[in-house]
Order: structure tokens, then C-alpha cells, then sequence
């Protein structure tokens, strides 16, 4: 249970990546966090009171509420280090995140037999090397390294409140829900004082129109999301942290392929050589 539903993890993030990504190519990051996490928030708002989720209301809940004042610096963090790019430096830096659920796996005293730790290592190459990363070219700028790594601290340790947040289903979806509500108010006030500052909260071609236009986007965005928070948490609580931590960081596999796919782009040598080996990985995981 604990590789299907971390495997299922890495898809949601992975397509929820690509579909972020592209997104951002049309309208402003900060408005993409905000109108994506209000759509999910609203139905995950139904579905609690549907569940009767407010009964499990509890100080684990406050897990729920670092995770999304977390979310948000992450995403933002990373949204710029790819602006500074390079993306083939910035995309592998950003999995190194798997680092905080791993470690805190292993502090509590997680012991993954010979086959899982081997797993472990080559999913975890196989992951940083499916970005791309660029060993030539012109020199990274130091900030870009520096928002990278910050958003992966972020991302890393999301996933380790999350999977703090609740013991029950319907305890998880009132905590996806406060970390929904969470991740607005940060993002919504992050917005706030952009726009303040003369930072735009609409594309500059076509305003609210392109919106409109991209709100399934935005849906399936903020919704795939919540989903993979969702499955990450049921992962980690029922079976090693180590395990479900590195299986649910194949994402950057998924969103190279959907890159494949969708847009046509192809692979580099050092992808493909790095999905094989986060294939591997995967499999002595789900083995050992």
C-alpha cells in the first residue's frame, strides 16, 4: 500500500508541476497559487462537511497550518529560481527536498533493510539526474541556488507535516482543508503586497479574460495538489517514511515525460538514463 499510493504521489505532483508550469507561462505565479488553492479549498470545504470532518478537529491540525505557511514560500521560491534558471540546474536541486522526510524517517528510528537502502540511493540519482542537470555553460547565479535549496527545504518539509496532520480520512481531509485555507491567506497576502508594490495580479494580455479561460487549468492545478498531499499521507503512515518519501519524489520523472508528451519536448541522454534508474530504484523499494 505504502509504494501504490507514494507512487500515485509522484504522478499527482508530477502533472500538478507541468500543468503549474505551463500555467505560469501566461499569468502571474502568485495569482496561479492562489486561484488554484481557492478551487481546491472550496472542494475540499464540501467534502469535510459532507464527511463530517470538523469532528476531528485536534492540535494536530496546527501541522496542517505550517505545512501551508510553508507551500507557498516553496513554490514561490522555486517559481523564481527557475526565472534565473538554468532549468536543467534548478529542476534537480529542487528534488534534493526528499533529504527532510528521509532524515526524519531515520531519526525516529526507521530501518529500511539492504534491498530498501539500495533503493533509496539509485531513486534518488535517478531522480536529480532526470531534471537534466547541466554540467556546461555559463556560471548559476548564487540566488538561484540559494531559492532552490530553500524550496526544497520547503517542499521536504511539507511533506513531513502533512503526514503529521491527521490519523483518520476524514481527520485527513479537514487537514488538506486548513492547509488549503492556510496556503491562501499566505499567498493571498503575498499577492496583496506585490500588486502594492506595483506587481501585477493579471496577465498584461487579455486581464481577467485569460483567467476565466484558464480555470480547469487552475482546478486540476490546485486539485491535483491536494490529492497527492492526500496520498503522500496515507503513504507515510502506513509504512516507512524513507520508503514513501523518495517513491513519492519521482515527480520530476513525470513531468519530463508529460513534457514529452504533451509539448513534444525530447528527452536528454542524462533524463532517460535518470528515469531507468528512478525505475530501478523503484522497483528494489517496492521489493525489498
Amino acid at each position: 500500500m505504502t509504494a501504490l499510493f507514494a507512487l500515485a504521489t509522484s504522478l499527482l505532483w508530477g502533472l500538478a508541476d507541468f500543468g503549474g508550469g505551463l500555467l505560469t507561462r501566461r499569468v502571474p505565479a502568485l495569482t496561479v497559487v492562489v486561484v488554484s488553492q481557492t478551487v481546491a479549498a472550496l472542494v475540499l470545504g464540501v467534502v469535510v462537511v459532507a464527511t463530517g470532518g470538523w469532528s476531528e478537529a485536534g492540535p494536530q491540525l496546527w501541522f496542517a497550518v505550517a505545512a501551508g505557511a510553508v507551500g507557498p514560500v516553496a513554490m514561490l521560491s522555486f517559481y523564481k529560481a527557475l526565472a534565473l534558471g538554468p532549468m536543467g540546474v534548478v529542476s534537480p536541486l529542487g528534488s534534493l527536498g526528499v533529504a527532510v522526510p528521509v532524515s526524519v524517517g531515520l531519526i525516529v528510528g526507521e530501518r529500511p533493510g539492504l534491498l530498501q537502502f539500495a533503493g533509496v540511493a539509485v531513486a534518488v540519482v535517478g531522480i536529480v539526474l532526470a531534471g537534466g542537470p547541466e554540467l556546461r555553460g555559463a556560471p548559476v547565479q548564487r540566488r538561484a541556488v540559494v531559492l532552490t535549496l530553500v524550496a526544497a527545504f520547503g517542499f521536504g518539509t511539507v511533506m513531513s507535516l502533512i503526514a503529521e496532520a491527521s490519523t483518520t480520512v476524514s481527520g485527513l481531509f479537514l487537514a488538506l482543508f486548513v492547509q488549503r485555507l492556510t496556503n491562501i491567506t499566505v499567498g493571498g497576502t503575498a499577492l496583496y503586497v506585490s500588486v502594492r508594490r506595483g506587481g501585477r495580479a493579471l496577465p498584461e494580455v487579455g486581464g481577467a479574460a485569460v483567467i476565466r479561460a484558464s480555470l480547469p487549468a487552475l482546478a486540476f492545478v490546485g486539485l491535483a495538489d491536494v490529492a497527492a498531499n492526500g496520498t503522500y499521507s496515507i503513504a507515510a503512515q502506513h509504512g516507512p517514511v524513507t520508503v514513501a518519501a523518495v517513491l513519492a519524489s519521482l515527480y520530476p520523472v513525470v513531468t519530463a515525460l508529460a513534457a514529452r508528451g504533451v509539448l513534444g519536448e525530447r528527452l536528454r541522454g542524462v533524463q532517460a538514463a535518470g528515469a531507468g534508474l528512478a525505475l530501478v530504484g523503484t522497483v528494489l523499494l517496492a521489493t525489498g
